[in-house]
């Protein structure tokens, strides 16, 4: 139960703060970019199996692999890139904090 509250609640409501605190005017623009770094979790759909609660993914799927990670972080330099590159980091942080209940 608090390993989901944890996961889930980092990739919601950390978006969400940043949103709301460096992003006033902007808001839901902004959090629905940073949310938009769900869909590297379409990754997800090349494990065999699809879903499994007890795996990692930090390195295990492609898009969270630590040469992606590089790039993510890379991506927050350039000002176009900076929401959508929160959005990754944020959702890489989330499942680190997941794997840290494994």
């Amino acid at each position: 139960m608090l390993q989901t509250f944890a996961h889930y609640g980092c990739h919601f409501l950390i978006p969400l703060l940043v949103a709301l605190v460096w992003y006033k005017s902007q808001w839901k623009f902004a959090f629905l970019i940073m949310i938009s770094g769900m869909l590297i979790d379409l990754d997800h759909l090349l494990a065999n199996p699809i879903f499994d609660p007890n795996r990692c993914s930090i390195n295990f799927h492609p898009l969270h692999s630590y040469f992606a990670i590089t790039f993510y972080l890379f991506l927050l330099v350039p000002k176009k890139s900076r929401l959508l590159a929160l959005g990754l980091v944020i959702h890489i942080i989330s499942d680190i904090v997941d794997c840290s209940f494994m």
